[in-house]
């Protein structure tokens, strides 16, 4: 029996590959013999690097880089088995995990780090960079990150505009001739699970503004800005990145690495499917397990579990899903290729205890799902 594990992160209890180490100890109990290929999974969020690193035989590297409120932070990035791909987690360096929530303010907070990032990309000869734009800090429409490569975003006196998204209203006109040069020989691919636009009601200002740490009227001035950003961009660059579906990702980070990489922005679940081979290693499976810590119905969309099961259903191997909790509306998942879904919760338990015990309830929960695949092949 050969059986294919494939779980995004369970967020803040388990990585992805943690998950699938814990889905093979549930199998193991009751198939000691059986085959267990584990493809941990990410959809452009955390877990990303880690998760194409350890499917590729790549490495992870640090970096010391200035976090999203100019503080020194070490972050990780990875570099694939290829030696020339290199995969990015903007929130390893402008992350919303970085600043206390009373500290959070995307007026001021930058994706400079982030920029510093890619910068450490290019020295170790990457030809193609992957950007995971998933939990950021900011709204600042990858300003920053294009300030760290050598662009001038500057006022009408000819001064660098301030970092975070309320120095762009201050925005005059972009230089882009001191860029690193290197820019312009790599491929950049933008992975992402959302598909905003960078202004309007849905955009990056209005429908993630708040969680960084925007009042309303921060939220007006944010997306007012953004928008003055995209016109100067039009203009200086030739680009139109306001309406483009995702431009509003990571508060607008997908926007700047459209304007300043020409980047092609995709979903995170399907690079890293194509990254880690994972067609090819179904091939011959009876099973794929998946999951990840909340299965809902935006699961369906665009998520790890949503791309692993539309891959299995085309490849005509049953899919199980394993989540932390199931909502009401989980059930949105089947007509997407889940055959069936389980909760790793086996009562009732607070969210800390839920948390703590995430590894053993998850290999519970799969050796239960085993003895029942036993009762169905007797059958």
């Amino acid at each position: 029996m050969k059986i294919v594990v494939a779980p995004n992160a369970f967020k803040e209890s388990l990585t992805a590959l943690e998950a699938a180490n814990f889905i093979e100890e549930g199998i193991k109990r009751v198939f000691p013999e059986c085959e267990v290929v584990k493809v941990p999974m990410a959809d452009g969020g955390d877990g990303t690097a880690a998760a194409l690193v350890g499917a590729t035989g790549g490495r992870i590297l640090a970096e010391e880089v200035n976090g999203p409120l100019g503080e020194k932070v070490k972050a990780d990035y990875g570099l694939l088995g290829d030696g020339e791909t290199a995969v990015v987690e903007m929130a390893a360096a402008s992350g919303l995990r970085l600043i206390p929530s009373k500290k959070r303010n995307p007026l001021i907070t930058t994706t400079y780090g982030t920029g510093e990032l890619i910068k450490a990309c290019l020295g170790q000869g990457a030809k193609k960079v992957i950007v995971g734009i998933g939990g950021s800090a900011t709204v600042d429409g990858g300003a920053g990150m294009a300030q760290a490569l050598g662009a001038r975003l500057l006022d009408r006196d000819g001064k660098q505009i301030p970092f975070g998204g309320g120095g762009l209203g201050q925005l005059d006109h972009i230089d882009v001739s001191g860029m690193d040069e290197r820019i312009n020989q790599i491929e950049c691919l933008v992975a992402s699970d959302v598909d905003n636009p960078l202004t309007g009601p849905s955009g990056a200002a209005a429908v993630y503004g708040p969680q960084k740490g925007a009042t309303q009227e921060e939220v007006v001035q944010l997306d007012r800005n953004l928008s003055h950003y995209a016109d100067v961009i039009r203009r200086d660059l030739g680009i139109n990145v306001k309406d483009v579906p995702g431009a509003g990702a990571a508060g607008g980070l997908g926007a700047g690495l459209l304007a300043f990489f020409g980047a092609q922005l995709k979903s995170g679940i399907e690079i890293v499917i194509q990254a880690s081979g994972l067609k090819e290693k179904l091939q011959g499976a009876d099973l794929i397990i998946t999951g990840e810590g909340k299965i809902d119905s935006q699961t369906a969309h665009g998520k790890a579990v949503a791309g692993v099961a539309k891959l299995a259903k085309r490849e005509r191997v049953p899919v199980v899903a394993v989540g932390g909790s199931l909502t009401e509306d989980a059930r949105a998942v089947h007509p997407i290729g889940v055959d069936a879904l389980f909760s790793t919760i086996p009562r009732p338990v607070s969210l800390d205890r839920a948390m703590e015990r995430a590894g053993p309830f998850l290999a519970d929960a799969v050796e239960e799902i085993m003895r029942l695949w036993v009762c169905c092949r007797k059958s």
